[in-house]
């Protein structure tokens, strides 16, 4: 049996002052390529792993931990809060439903919540293209969309998220159309809340901030990395949906809202 890998015993992280910075990354500068040559060799290696099938739970939390390691190497100071709010599922599957703002978060998602949660993503069809996410994507069952037809959209979300729920498994679903570093409500729609009333299982909202890695002007996913801007993740209580789930969508996005608001406020006031 595999030795649990997951870093985290209480509600909260903060990475220590003294976590070890990199050597390397000083050298070259504190050029972003150390940061993405690193995470790419882990990206393939996740890859490879899940193309043997052998991409198991404890195998994805230890390459996660990488990329997390890797964020602190270069400088980024991670924060984890309401992880016990994910411990007291108890295994129960949910949908889990917050923003989505860089590669960053699924690079670490795994790190920070499987070994609470039993998940897995609703995506982009066309990330089932890219080499090596693609199988890292199969072994872990994620259900693509096109979003060009939304009502075919909706009908996979219910049908396959509908079979994985009922197993026991959680769906982390971005409903943003596009990752951003600003939150736009207007383009946060309810397929989450839809999909949780559906299967009759709760909604667990989170925010983020992982605008450590920027969004790049000409290449989009090699962007600026930032350690000056710290990474945040934030889970709240799970929540029954009532009625047509509108009072709870506009919660979601009002706990999405105030925490970006608070965080951003905090690097504000250090400068």
């Amino acid at each position: 049996m595999e030795q649990s890998s997951y870093l985290f015993a209480g509600d909260s992280y903060d990475t220590p002052p003294d976590a070890p910075k990199s050597v390397w990354y000083r050298l070259l500068l504190k050029n972003r390529w150390y940061f993405y040559v690193n995470n790419f060799g882990i990206f393939c290696r996740t890859g490879r792993c899940g193309r043997r099938g052998e991409l198991t739970k404890e195998r994805q939390i230890s390459y996660s931990n990488e990329n997390l390691r890797l964020v602190e190497r270069c400088g980024g100071k991670v924060h984890l809060r309401g992880l016990d709010n994910l411990r007291a599922l108890d295994g129960r599957p949910v949908v889990l439903i917050g923003n989505h703002m860089s590669l960053l978060e699924t690079a670490l998602f795994h790190s920070v919540a499987r070994g609470l949660v039993d998940f897995t993503f609703v995506i982009k069809q066309s990330l089932m293209e890219v080499p090596f996410f693609r199988d890292i994507m199969t072994s872990l069952e994620a259900i693509p969309i096109g979003r060009a037809n939304p009502r075919d959209d909706l009908k996979a979300v219910f049908e396959e998220g509908g079979k994985l729920l009922a197993s026991g498994r959680s769906i982390i679903i971005f409903p943003q159309s596009t990752r951003s570093e600003e939150f736009d409500p207007e383009k946060f729609n309810s397929i989450g809340i839809k999909l949780a009333k559906r299967a009759g299982v709760p909604v667990l909202p989170f925010a983020l901030k992982t605008d450590f890695l920027g969004n790049g002007r000409y290449f989009r996913d090699l962007g600026p990395v930032r350690p000056e801007r710290e990474v945040w993740f934030e889970f709240g209580a799970a929540r029954e949906v009532a009625g047509n789930g509108q009072e709870l969508q506009q919660e979601i996005i009002t706990f999405i809202r105030e925490r970006l608001k608070e965080w951003r406020s905090r690097e504000t006031g250090r400068k």
